[in-house]
């Protein structure tokens, strides 16, 4: 069975080669035939000599499977191959509850594991860790049953593997071995698995007038929990809102409509972003609307290198549009477009399909945006501590630099109408008599 079951396969995979074919024209028949009839014949002959020699027995499905995950890792470190539970984790962090340590990742070109962002209240915040920071290794308390070590390189693990690892019910313990700048060598952190609940939106005045937003993620909720805080904020500033901060450090992106609506919120018109795919498909152009418009009061918006994807498409947008002004630091630079494929057995293709643009043309993907207004975080407050809630029991305050600066920026208006003017119009504004 096993044998006949290998032949059905390789016969299926030539064919599908042949059938890829079928309608393209004359020209691109004679064009394509031969390279991709080759390529297919060297994976089956590839393909039969394992089946066939291999010391162990293996069976098909994996094979195939593992020819499948290593096609998608050629191409960049975001596509990948989604069984039915890895289907399932993403709806669960679109959801925004899970269980685990509490922290974005992103593998890197390199192949190790990059934190993109901590999320705020869980295990990874408390514990210290920090955009950029690298996962060298993971130590399960119970390593997988095909493990032979009790800790792994992040390099020979996928993006979901160590996702999986790094998820556990509450109380239950998972070892990282991490690098992060200035460390002689990786260090090792316990931590214990907790329920990670990702409130998306919440707010408060800092002072009469002068408001403070924190968007955590872009979840199936974020729009309209924004909406709510907002209502919220105008009628304890009675009606009088004459600044906001809106908080987007540490958020690590989420879903493109929510990321959109938000932006939406404070502009009139224009572009938000727009995609460039290889298909026509993929080329999209998303704009703002004048329903539902905040009124035109200062905003500066607070970034780093937390600052990824989903929310990077909002403060590129405002800071294009000249909505806001960018205060902290540069931002992590995840500009690609994912898109998810159903396929057979409860199974997905996660697929890298376009880059998002911001309106001025800028590519965010491995670039970032810089902040108008550069402001480093203090020592002290790296562990990106909510700003919204107070110090518990026996912990010292902090004073959260960025968020001082940024205040200070609002309630500036002479800096801010500058700032927003662009290099040209402040140097021109810097001469004897304003020329």
């Amino acid at each position: 069975m096993r044998r006949h079951g290998i032949r059905f396969l390789l016969t299926f995979l030539a064919g599908a080669g042949v059938a890829a074919l079928v309608g393209a024209s004359a020209a691109d028949v004679g064009r394509l035939t031969r390279p991709r009839y080759e390529d297919l014949l060297l994976f089956t002959q590839v393909l039969k000599l394992v089946s066939r020699h291999y010391v162990e027995t293996v069976e098909p499905q994996r094979l195939v499977r593992g020819a499948v995950r290593g096609l998608l890792q050629v191409l960049d470190p975001h596509s990948s191959f989604l069984g039915p539970d890895a289907l399932r984790e993403i709806q669960v962090e679109i959801q925004g509850e899970f269980h685990g340590l509490g922290i974005e990742i992103a593998k890197r070109k390199d192949g190790s594991i990059e934190v993109v962002a901590p999320i705020e209240g869980t295990p990874a915040a408390r514990a210290g860790i920090r955009a950029r920071d690298q996962i060298v290794a993971i130590c399960p308390a119970e390593p997988p049953e095909d493990w032979t070590e009790g800790c792994r390189s992040s390099k020979n693990l996928t993006l979901f593997e160590t996702v999986k690892l790094l998820r556990g019910k509450k109380g239950t313990t998972v070892t990282i071995e991490l690098f992060r700048e200035g460390f002689d060598r990786a260090q090792p952190y316990t931590f214990v698995c907790d329920v990670v609940k990702i409130v998306s939106v919440s707010g408060r005045m800092l002072e009469p007038h002068y408001a403070y937003i924190r968007i955590r993620a872009f979840q199936e909720r974020t729009s309209r929990d924004l909406k709510r805080t907002l209502e919220q904020l105008h009628e304890e500033a009675d009606g009088r809102l004459e600044g906001l901060v809106l908080d987007l450090r540490n958020n690590p992106g989420g879903l493109l409509d929510q990321a959109v609506w938000v932006a939406d919120a404070w502009l009139t018109d224009g572009l938000v972003v727009y995609t460039h795919g290889h298909v026509e498909a993929q080329r999209k152009e998303f704009r703002a609307h004048a329903g539902d418009t905040e009124p035109r009061y200062p905003i500066a918006v607070l970034v780093n290198e937390g600052t990824a994807s989903s929310s990077e498409i909002v403060a590129g947008a405002l800071k294009d549009q000249h909505r806001a002004l960018l205060v902290g630091t540069k931002t992590f630079g995840k500009g690609s477009v994912q898109t998810v494929y159903p396929l057979e057995g409860g199974r997905g293709l996660r697929l890298t399909t376009a880059h998002y643009y911001t309106p001025s043309g800028r590519s965010i993907q491995e670039v970032g945006i810089a902040p108008d207004i550069v402001v480093e975080a203090s020592p002290t407050s790296r562990a990106a501590e909510d700003p919204t809630q107070s110090p518990e029991a026996g912990q010292v305050a902090m004073r959260d630099v960025q968020l001082d600066r940024a205040l200070e920026v609002l309630k500036s208006g002479t800096t801010f109408e500058r700032l927003k003017q662009g290099p040209v119009a402040r140097a021109r504004a810097a001469l004897p008599g304003g020329r």
